[in-house]
This record gives C-alpha cells, sequence and structure tokens, in this order.
C-alpha cells in the first residue's frame, strides 16, 4: 500500500498515480491555499473526519461531467421552465458550505466538512478561486452547491437543498456556465447515482490526469463569478 506523509513545509504532493486501490494518497500537512491549490492541480482532494488527520485522495476511476455531456431529465426541465426558483453565484459562499456541512445525508452519519474545512474554502472564495451557485425561493436560500476552479476544470465539492429539486437546479444552471465559459469538466470525484443520470461517468485516472494537465492550461477565471443579465441555462 502506498500512502505518503506530507512533511510540514512545502506543498508538493507524491504522483497521484501512487494512490492505493482506494484512492487514498497522502496523510498529514494542512489546508492552507497554497497547498489546496497544488492539491486539485494534481487532480488530488482532501477528504476525512474529525478523528482523522488531513486525508488526499486521488480514486481510479474518477467520476466526471462532461459540460456538453449534460442530460437534464424531462420532469427536471418542467421545474427549470417553471423559474420557481431564482439562481445566483458567490452572493452566500459561507451560508452554502454550512449548509452543506450541517444538512443531514441519507448514506450517511456526520460530515467531513469539518470547521477547519469551511475555513480553508472560505479562504480560497477570497482569493477568487473556491465558488458558490444559490438557489432562493422567495428570498429564502433552499439549495446550492460549492466547488473550487482552476483552469478550465470545476472541481465540484458538495450541494445540499431544502426543497425538491433546489440542488439539481443548482447543478444544472453551474454546468451551463461551465459550458459556456468553455470549461473542460466538471470533477464529481466519485460516483453517485444521482450525478449518472445527469450525463456523468466514469474515467480511469490517467485519463483523468491528462486532461486535467491540458485543461490547467487555460486561464483561471479568478474572482467573483455572476451570472449575466437575463440569462438562462435552457
Amino acid at each position: 500500500m502506498n500512502v505518503f506523509w506530507l512533511p510540514e513545509k512545502g506543498v508538493d504532493f507524491p504522483n497521484p498515480e501512487l494512490a492505493d486501490a482506494e484512492g487514498l494518497l497522502a496523510i498529514g500537512g494542512d489546508l492552507c491555499v497554497e497547498r489546496l491549490i497544488s492539491a486539485y492541480a494534481c487532480g488530488i482532494f482532501p477528504w476525512y473526519n474529525e478523528d482523522s488527520p488531513i486525508l488526499w485522495w486521488s480514486p481510479d476511476p474518477r467520476f466526471v461531467l462532461y459540460p456538453e455531456s449534460l442530460h437534464i431529465p424531462k420532469s427536471l426541465r418542467r421545474v427549470l421552465n417553471a423559474r420557481r426558483f431564482t439562481v445566483t453565484m458567490d452572493t452566500a459562499f459561507d451560508t452554502v458550505i454550512r449548509r452543506c456541512a450541517t444538512s443531514p445525508r441519507p448514506d450517511q452519519c456526520g460530515t467531513w466538512i469539518l470547521p477547519e474545512m469551511i475555513k480553508a474554502y472560505c479562504e480560497l472564495h477570497q482569493h477568487g478561486l473556491a465558488h458558490s451557485v444559490e438557489v432562493w425561493l422567495e428570498n429564502r436560500l433552499v439549495g446550492g452547491m460549492y466547488g473550487v476552479s482552476l483552469g478550465g476544470v470545476f472541481f465540484g465539492e458538495s450541494m445540499f437543498y431544502q426543497e425538491p429539486n433546489a440542488s439539481k437546479v443548482a447543478l444544472v444552471w453551474l454546468v451551463r456556465m461551465l459550458q459556456a465559459g468553455g470549461f473542460a469538466m466538471l470533477d464529481c470525484q466519485q460516483v453517485t447515482h444521482n450525478l449518472r443520470r445527469f450525463g456523468g461517468q466514469e474515467v480511469r485516472r490517467s485519463t483523468f490526469l491528462e486532461q486535467l494537465k491540458k485543461a490547467l492550461h487555460t486561464p483561471t477565471v479568478q474572482g467573483l463569478w455572476t451570472i449575466p443579465e437575463g440569462y438562462f441555462p435552457l
């Protein structure tokens, strides 16, 4: 099993192809902005719980959604066309990540979005590299998602909903914005049945890393993201 301990100094990572069978590559380090940027640029992300040190992962296969392959189910198209929800970007990042941390999930106990994780990604947001999508119903935040943007890749981290379909609406708006911006892919990290319905697919880690390397040649769209006035994703 190849699992590496990260030194306190420096932000470099081992080759992600050296991760173990479950995708675990390294242990330790911190969540400073520089290390997180280095990790994502290498196709690595942190995921751990409060009882463990920081764990860094690069799973094989990787689950991705190419913006041009987005599939919108007919039932969701009706929801979108009804325009019941209002969608914004980067107006409530802190609230979105905290809702993602506290929203109950049927397949897990507790949360991996710990206080230090929230602090770290809020710092990334302040650097213009982490972004949120917010879904509102009558001025009430009812859904959303957040992630990290580098080059032509958006790395999705988590989503939540407090009204049916709200997180799905956030996903569609994000992917359509990525498509309009010429992004190569949305990294979904690991397989979920829900994202497969929207066109997500498994790719070999080597393929993902090759595509990531190419996509990082695209300049990073840094700063606050906004939705153009009058824009609609269908």
